[in-house]
């Protein structure tokens, strides 16, 4: 039997509100699954279970793209493990929102819903999100989740993720969160911490398939990055955006 290819979109932000805000990645996100029309899950926990953000999500996923739309709350509602279980392994396509990566992938690990992200990943259900949603995908991110404690005084901080991708993912780098820049201090971080940092604009995506990879977006100026440190400077280098899928080691060459 073959094995079913694993499959993640990492979005780097962007709006589905807006016309065109996200349409090719999300497009792109659905072709993946090879389906007409695909069943859809939506796991809005970074956000508290935001009733306003599925209302959106429903709306452009399914009334727009086609899909068979559902949704898994978990804060709202304490559904039991079978439920959750049979949401996530049914899907086709699990889309992840944004919001407080921190809280989530807390909530996620006590739930069991992390092995469960496993499993579907590993069973070729494609996996996607945008922001927090991007970020838990790596083995780590840059995250404004302390912006949700205290909007007057915090810090990014560097959350742990699921660590099915490699690398320190920064989404939203060509943006800032309550007018502090991300890139400035995304780049501080790679200072201090090393290894190898993945930098998604808005309306970027880079898309996962096994070990490789490419960049996808819907604007043109819009673009994903290696951030790294050679020779005790930070670099920040274009991740040129091919059509065909490229060996993810070349992210990781120095």
């Amino acid at each position: 039997m073959t094995k079913p290819l694993k499959k993640i979109v990492a979005i780097g932000g962007g709006d589905i509100r807006k016309i065109f805000g996200t349409l090719a990645i999300d497009q792109e996100i659905i072709r993946l699954t090879q389906k007409k029309r695909p069943d859809f899950l939506f796991i809005p926990t970074a956000s508290s279970d935001s009733e306003g953000y599925w209302k959106h999500i429903n709306r452009h996923y399914g009334k727009k793209l086609g899909c068979k739309t559902d949704v898994l709350f978990l804060i709202k509602e304490t559904p039991p493990h079978k439920t959750i279980k049979d949401k996530i392994l049914n899907a086709d396509i699990i889309y992840v929102g944004g919001g407080n990566t921190l809280k989530m992938v807390k909530l996620w690990r006590k739930l069991g819903v992390d092995k469960l992200l496993k499993t579907a990943w590993e069973r070729g259900i494609v996996l996607c999100g945008i922001s927090a949603g991007s970020i838990c995908w790596f083995e780590s991110g840059h995250s404004d989740s302390m912006s949700f404690y205290n909007p007057k005084k915090w810090k990014y901080i560097n959350v742990q993720g699921l660590g099915f991708l490699k690398g320190i993912h920064c989404p939203h780098y060509d943006s800032a969160t309550l007018g502090v820049p991300r890139k400035k201090h995304f780049q501080k971080m790679m200072q201090k911490i090393g290894g190898m940092g993945i930098a998604i604009d808005n309306n970027c995506a880079m898309e996962f398939i096994d070990d490789k990879y490419r960049v996808i977006t819907s604007k043109p100026h819009a673009k994903a990055f290696r951030v790294f440190k050679k020779n005790k400077k930070v670099l920040s280098e274009i991740i040129v955006g091919k059509d065909e899928l490229t060996p993810i080691t070349t992210l990781f060459q120095k």
